[in-house]
């Protein structure tokens, strides 16, 4: 509100509380206003003003989210799951049948695999570590997510990305390295290397390798999948120290 429609409002109050309460108009009153005043609301925050986001609030929306066909068959949404302020964000491709049965990330048999691999480089989504998909539904019969319902879902992802501002990124999948970083490229081509993921407000590393369901069906695939995490854990360590 200008300072001038707050001028004319308090006239107006003025002159309609002279004439209630004698019947006619008393001596004007001084007011000073300006463009730039607020009122505080009771929380602290000024009226009108974008509340801040949360991971409660993410999850809140995505448990009832029903922006595309995946929310027609799935028993719960997932979230995701770890701690609020994670050295290692991963990010995986989207629910099972286990983690949809749970509503929780990764609890499957590629789930119980991906917990073994994070903490052979001291890392545990209990402790330093958040865990979350693409996309929060699961898909009919564990197909890929059709582009249009990754599309979608990856405003929830980038939310929780502002709001965990993780150190690292660690994609797994060529689903999470086609949405995030849109990478045409297979996961050998681009694992390996550190790649700067760039947002308005935050600019972090972020490395690609194999997803954990690849490796339980093709043995070639942990050698250099193990090679991915350890140079993670030695950027780590670097910065740590």
């Amino acid at each position: 509100m200008t300072a001038v429609e707050k001028q004319k409002i308090a006239e107006f109050l003025d002159i309609a509380g002279d004439y209630l309460s004698c019947g006619y108009r008393g001596d004007k009153k001084d007011y000073i206003f300006n463009d730039e005043e607020q009122i505080e609301a009771p929380w602290g925050a000024p009226w009108g003003a974008p509340l801040e986001d949360s991971l409660e609030k993410i999850a809140l929306e995505i448990q009832n989210c029903k922006n595309c066909p995946l929310c027609a068959a799935r028993k719960n949404a997932v979230p995701g799951e770890g701690v609020s302020n994670p050295v290692v964000l991963v990010i995986g491709e989207g629910p099972g049948a286990d983690e949809d049965l749970q509503g929780r990330p990764f609890v499957g048999k590629a789930g119980q695999l991906l917990d073994k691999m994070l903490e052979a480089i001291q890392l545990s989504r209990k402790t330093n570590c958040f865990i979350a998909n693409v996309v929060k539904c699961r898909p009919p019969n564990n197909r890929d997510p059709h582009p249009q319902e990754a599309e979608i879902c990856s405003t929830f992802l980038q939310r929780q990305i502002e709001v965990l501002k993780p150190k690292f990124i660690l994609l797994v999948g060529i689903i999470s390295a086609k949405t995030v970083i849109k990478s045409t490229q297979p996961v050998g081509n681009i694992r390996g290397k550190f790649i700067d993921y760039k947002t308005d407000n935050l600019s972090i590393p972020l490395l690609v390798t194999y997803h954990p369901a690849a490796l339980l069906r093709t043995e070639s695939y942990k050698r250099p999948a193990w090679e991915d995490l350890k140079l993670l854990r030695s950027r780590i360590d670097a910065l740590e120290n």
